[in-house]
Parts: structure tokens; C-alpha cells; sequence
């Protein structure tokens, strides 16, 4: 028997809605993640996944509900905060810098904590000069843990997709999260590529000790590699539990397939 998990949550959201206008997206969501765990966001599209996604990154401001990080409320705070308290994403839509190096891409998330100031880049004096190679030589280092230090001079654009997505994943980590949103990372990629996202997705688990919440579409992933599993559909939790249990639940399968699927499963 499994000891229930008593410590403090990474992340905790309660009776989250949002309405754009008279559209209700989401409606009264809630879930909870601990330390270390991967857990699945599934539905069938319009289902307000990204949207929960949205508002927990600080995009999207919820029209009621709370969200606690570590135990911090971030609502009402903007994205650059939340990303400097622990929590970075990926979005559905890559979203590199497409005409900068894979290098530059990478570097950027360092920025923040490069350890000079505005007169010292103004001015390229010493203490900036000798910063930049420190953070050029982390940023190599960091990307040699991802297999991309050979592509470092390459424009980002030009890269494979698979590559695109893995440097994406990295450019997020970079900037130190406790928590990783990932939206839909294996979507347009070929079996192959999504059998090294796999292994990539468990790898920077163990290795960043990462919490990870994700969405996606290609269900051999998130059954092959989610602990737990939440499924909306139209804004609501309409099921929760393991990966076989989410296979065979009846309201999912007619979610997905339409009314009467279940019985003919």
C-alpha cells in the first residue's frame, strides 16, 4: 500500500475558472502535483488544457480560483515572475528565437543571472567580458547535456524539428525550474523522434529533479510515461487515476470517440 504523500505540494490549483466573454473554458479545475511527479493533462482539442496552462503561467488571469506554487499564491503575477519563482513551459507552437544560434537561444535564459550590470555592457569593460565567457562556457556545457553542443552554431530555424523541440525543453530548463509545463512536445513528430522524447522527458526528470506536468495528444506517450492522468473535457475534470485506469473509463472513450464508443469497446 502506497503512503500518501503529506509534504507540501509544488503545485496546488483549486476551483480554477476562466471565461473569455460568455464562454466558460474552464470550469472549477483542480489538481495537485507533488515533488518528482509526472503527471498527464489529456482531452480532446478545446477541452481548456492550454488554457489551464495559461492561467497557472500567469498569461491568462483566472476569473476565479487560486493557484499556489511551493505554497505561494501566483495569481495576479506576471510570466517573468513566475518563471523566476521555479515554473517554466514549453507551448504548443515552438516558440524559439528562429533566427539566432542554438547557442544564443540557450544563453538568453542565462541572461538574468549573468552577474553585470547595464554600465557594464554598455561600456564591454572587463567584468563584462569575463562574465560572457563564463556564461558561453555554461551554456556549452548545458547543451552537451542535451546532445545539441554540435548544432551550437547553427541558426535555430534550420534544425530538424525533433532537434527544435529538444532545444525548446532546454532553453526552459535553463532557466533553473522547479516545476516543468510541457504543451503538447511531441506533437508533429515521427515515432522515432517521439521514442527520444520519451527518453528525454524521464531523463531531465531524474536529472534536474523536476516535478513535470504535460499535454499531449499522442496517448502511447502519456501512458507510457505519466504517473497519473487528468482528463478534461469542455473546461471540466472529467476523470482522474492511472494510465490504465484512464484507458478503460467510460466517460473518457466516449469524450474522445462520441456517445455508445464505450459499449463498443
Amino acid at each position: 500500500m502506497n503512503t500518501p504523500n503529506t509534504s507540501t505540494p509544488v503545485l496546488e490549483v483549486t476551483g480554477l475558472t476562466k471565461y473569455f466573454g460568455g464562454l466558460r473554458a474552464v470550469n472549477d479545475f483542480n489538481m495537485t502535483i507533488h515533488k518528482g511527479e509526472l503527471v498527464g493533462l489529456i482531452g480532446p482539442n478545446g477541452a481548456g488544457k492550454t488554457t489551464a496552462f495559461n492561467m497557472i503561467t500567469g498569461l491568462y488571469y483566472p476569473s476565479k480560483g487560486e493557484i499556489l506554487f511551493e505554497g505561494e499564491s501566483v495569481v495576479g503575477l506576471q510570466p517573468f515572475e513566475i518563471t523566476r519563482m521555479g515554473i517554466g513551459r514549453t507551448f504548443q507552437n515552438i516558440r524559439l528565437f528562429s533566427n539566432l544560434t542554438v547557442l544564443d537561444n540557450v544563453r538568453i535564459a542565462y541572461h538574468p543571472h549573468s552577474g553585470y550590470g547595464l554600465i557594464d555592457g554598455i561600456f564591454r569593460n572587463s567584468k563584462y567580458s569575463a562574465k560572457e565567457k563564463e556564461l558561453t562556457e555554461k551554456t556549452q556545457d548545458f547543451l552537451s547535456i542535451f546532445n545539441l553542443n554540435r548544432f551550437e552554431s547553427e541558426i535555430a530555424k534550420n534544425l530538424p524539428y525533433g532537434q527544435q523541440r529538444r532545444l525548446e525543453i532546454a532553453r526552459a530548463l535553463a532557466c533553473n525550474p522547479h516545476l516543468l509545463l510541457l504543451d503538447e512536445p511531441a506533437a508533429g513528430m515521427n515515432p522515432k523522434e517521439i521514442t527520444e522524447l520519451m527518453e528525454l522527458i524521464h531523463f531531465i526528470r531524474d536529472k534536474f529533479g523536476l516535478t513535470i506536468l504535460l499535454i499531449e495528444h499522442q496517448m502511447r506517450l502519456v501512458m507510457d510515461i505519466c504517473e497519473r492522468i487528468t482528463v478534461l473535457d469542455f473546461g471540466e475534470v472529467i476523470a482522474r487515476g492511472t494510465p490504465v485506469e484512464i484507458q478503460n473509463n467510460t466517460q473518457v472513450i466516449e469524450a474522445y470517440l462520441g456517445k455508445g464508443a464505450a459499449n463498443v469497446a
